[in-house]
């Protein structure tokens, strides 16, 4: 009896794609649904702290796939190599992307989302007008780089995601002959008046 081995490289393949429709569908609801309905129904400061909290869980949920990911791109690196195998090998332009990607994460989960809260907070907290002006202008001059971060890390999931699916359907379209027109559907006598 031949025992049947596990394809690790294709479980691996398979998280990594669940992992990254998480990221780019997760950002694309909270972008498309949560923060619009959050914005209708509360008050600038309870949907702002709310907000923040979907946003660190989101920036949490990412780090963990970055862990998968790179997880799984150094077990496919070392089982199949770098761009040998067509679909299961690491590509350079994916190790790229996930390295922007980490980079990326990094910066808005470890640097500029900390110090955007401590922004938010001081805004919250103003009493004066003035001085809650000002707050606000700084929370929002730096919010802005956060989005823009997260856009260019949605940008970047996507990508990575599109290529790892591109990759299993252009090789076995190269690998697998086109259908013959006939294929067993005409009699021999269609084929010959055709």
């Amino acid at each position: 009896m031949v025992k049947k081995r596990v394809n690790w490289g294709l479980i691996g393949f398979f998280v990594e794609v669940l992992g990254l429709t998480l990221w780019v569908g997760g950002l694309l609801v909270i972008i498309g649904i949560i923060i619009p309905t959050v914005f209708n129904s509360f008050g600038m400061e309870p949907a702002g702290r709310f907000l923040r909290k979907v946003f660190d869980g989101y920036g949490y949920m990412n780090l963990g796939i970055l862990v998968v990911l790179g997880l799984s791109a150094g077990l496919r690196h070392r089982s199949y190599g770098l761009e040998r195998h067509p679909v299961l090998s690491l590509s350079k332009a994916e190790l790229g992307l996930l390295v922007g990607m980490m980079i990326a994460t990094v910066s808005i989960v470890g640097v500029l989302g900390p110090k955007a809260v401590a922004l938010q907070e001081l805004a919250f907290e103003a009493v004066s007008k003035p001085e809650k002006e000002a707050a606000y202008a700084d929370f929002f001059r730096l919010h802005m780089m956060v989005r823009g971060l997260h856009m260019v890390n949605l940008g970047m999931a996507a990508a990575l995601l599109i290529m790892k699916l591109r990759r299993p359907v252009f090789h076995s379209m190269s690998t697998v002959p086109p259908p013959s027109f006939n294929a067993g559907n005409m009699s021999p006598k269609q084929e010959e008046t055709r």
